[in-house]
């Protein structure tokens, strides 16, 4: 890809970035709700898990940086991409002289700037409540693997969402894979806290990849060499998924088209 394609790409990028956060901007109410939806999980995790260990420090530190991860990493391709595939709109979609993951690439991302503004005056008044603080040299080193699972997220959930090529499950097919991230990805309690061999199981998943590593290592509960096999371990399921996801795309475009005709 030449430099001009990426700075097309860039800017096509930005485009439907701005249109769908100014959209957003319009369902302000709608994006509270889900605002709520996104910090529920970790919220009932604080007060639990700080309730059965009041001494443990880390307890409500990662469930307070848990709350970050969980905003930033939120996707709803199930309800957008997928609709537009039930409904037949995606033809329009087909016709545009860019990537069709451009789209929805942009609207996630307008998403999740929305649900980090309504949802920070919340993560800020629990980390007042339970006094938690936060060294900035592991904030920093949070950042890359924040950003990975955003991108694995998104990435995940829209090959789970290309499913509705070939089925009209999608939904249930998406919420499957919303169970296994919360079993095994850290919502329900820090991996550290589960019995072997679940906990080396659940470091290997992509699973805890998108959700429990950034904020594990926002509280400096992984450092050093785990930091550098977790970031590994997002960057293979990352490349992996993107290759499943060309392939379905291929595969869920010829099968769409050749259904129309």
């Amino acid at each position: 890809m030449t430099a001009s394609q990426s700075l097309r790409l860039a800017r096509l990028f930005v485009l439907a970035l701005r249109q769908h956060f100014y959209e957003c901007a319009g369902t302000w109410w709608f994006v509270a709700t889900l605002t709520i939806q996104a910090v529920l999980t970790p919220l009932i995790g604080l007060f639990v898990w700080s309730a059965v260990f009041p001494a443990e420090q880390y307890v409500v530190q990662y469930y307070v940086a848990l709350l970050v991860v969980q905003l930033m990493t939120q996707a709803f391709e199930q309800h957008t991409f997928a609709s537009k595939i039930y409904d037949g709109t995606i033809s329009h979609d087909l016709l545009k002289p860019q990537p069709i993951v451009i789209d929805p690439l942009g609207g996630n991302t307008a998403v999740r700037l929305w649900l980090m503004l309504m949802g920070l005056p919340l993560v800020i008044v629990a980390a007042a409540a339970f006094d938690v603080s936060f060294a900035w040299p592991n904030v920093l080193l949070a950042l890359p693997a924040l950003l990975l699972a955003a991108a694995l997220t998104f990435v995940w959930n829209f090959c789970l969402a290309m499913t509705a090529f070939w089925t009209e499950r999608v939904y249930a097919i998406v919420d499957f894979g919303s169970y296994a991230t919360f079993l095994l990805g850290g919502a329900v309690a820090p991996l550290s806290f589960m019995p072997e061999p679940w906990r080396s199981v659940g470091e290997v998943l992509p699973f805890y990849a998108m959700l429990g590593f950034p904020a594990e290592v926002a509280t400096g509960e992984a450092s050093g060499g785990a930091i550098v096999a977790g970031l590994g371990i997002q960057l293979g399921w990352t490349i992996l998924l993107v290759a499943a996801a060309m392939r379905l795309w291929r595969a869920g475009v010829r099968r769409y088209t050749v259904v129309g005709a």
